[in-house]
């Protein structure tokens, strides 16, 4: 195989708990040699294990934040940014002119479609517009809206979903189950359960400052599925499902690589739609009779990308060869792949 020209590339969040396997998709590419600069907005020299270089950021959401990458792209020479956090794209998006001055390139999509894509009644609403099949749902933004719309999806008698709008890996989900008594989780349950009782739930919303603006939506109690997509402009170069084999806090463990085309044309259409740009993920779950519904979209690389390159799709360094503008390969990945994901001490 032709080796290519060495590249520079920056991962952001690099500190995160998966970030072992982001890393094995872009240096461990066979392709070429890839020199990768992680930034994080922790002091944690284990990421030189990981990463060439690191360095200390601001959050995403500082002031000063977008400054420092363009400081560091500058001075390292970066080609490509691969952002790993939601809280940081919009702002991304908004200076890709001033990166793209000097020679780096941003994979991220738009700012109108990112204000679709990371709010979650948004995108519910968006599918709704375009007459794609989407979930029973509410928008709530007070205590009397709150108890209405969990009583006009079925509470007491049907288990219901709460959801922040802008919430992010698990934070502000729960499922509120009067079946599930206190003492019940307590006995069976880790401290990390989603599930909840409404009062419970009356009680937390009553302690903020401001009733947040939550979405209530009916519970999907069948089987869960993540679809990975690559994308340009919206245009779908590959697509990549899995299903959930076993879940630890919102977190995929056990997965296996499989071929499910009505899970997949629902998050290709979003993407077409929106003209999502570079990685995308997208969650699915089911109804009891089996119809899927898009429960989140995450317009950027998602932790368990990792398990599509070892079924034989890489998809982070596939788009890395995409803002390259190289020749892109035919792959599809390997259906029936189980991966496990194991923690890893540093």
């Amino acid at each position: 195989m032709e080796q290519l020209r060495d590249i520079t590339v920056m991962i952001t969040a690099a500190g995160n708990v998966f970030m072992p396997g982001t890393t094995a998709c872009l240096t461990e590419n066979g392709e070429r040699n890839l020199r990768l600069i992680g930034v994080d907005m922790n002091h944690d020299p284990s990421i030189l294990q990981m990463c060439d270089t690191y360095y200390p950021v601001p959050r995403g959401d500082d002031p000063g934040y977008i400054d420092t990458l363009f400081n560091i792209c500058e001075k390292e020479h970066v080609e490509i940014v691969l952002p790993i956090m939601t809280i940081e794209l919009n702002a991304l998006a908004r200076n890709r002119a001033g990166f793209e001055a000097i020679g780096t390139k941003l994979s991220v999509s738009d700012t109108a479609a990112l204000e679709i894509a990371n709010d979650k009644i948004k995108l519910f609403d968006f599918m709704v517009q375009h007459g794609i099949r989407c979930a029973d749902y509410k928008s709530v933004h007070n205590m009397e809206t709150f108890e209405k719309a969990v009583k006009e999806l079925g509470y007491p008698y049907k288990r219901i979903c709460v959801k922040a709008t802008n919430g992010s890996g698990s934070r502000g989900f729960r499922i509120i189950d009067e079946t599930r008594t206190r003492f019940h989780a307590y006995m069976h349950e880790k401290p990390s359960s989603c599930y909840i009782r409404l009062s419970e739930m009356e009680e937390i919303l009553a302690e903020a400052d401001e009733f947040p603006e939550l979405m209530i939506m009916e519970y999907l109690p069948g089987n869960e599925y993540t679809v990975d997509l690559l994308a340009d402009k919206g245009k779908v170069l590959y697509c990549c499902c899995r299903k959930s084999l076993g879940m630890d806090n919102g977190i995929m463990l056990n997965s296996e690589v499989v071929e499910n085309n009505a899970v997949e044309a629902l998050c290709r259409e979003v993407t077409e739609e929106l003209k999502l740009e570079g990685n995308i993920g997208f969650d699915v779950l089911e109804r009891e009779d089996g119809t899927p519904f898009i429960v989140e979209c995450n317009p950027r690389l998602t932790a368990g990308i990792p398990v599509f390159r070892m079924a034989g799709v890489n998809l982070p360094y596939l788009n890395v060869k995409r803002l390259l503008g190289e020749k892109l390969p035919d792959c599809k990945p390997e259906v029936g792949k189980i991966v496990r994901r194991r923690w890893l001490e540093m």
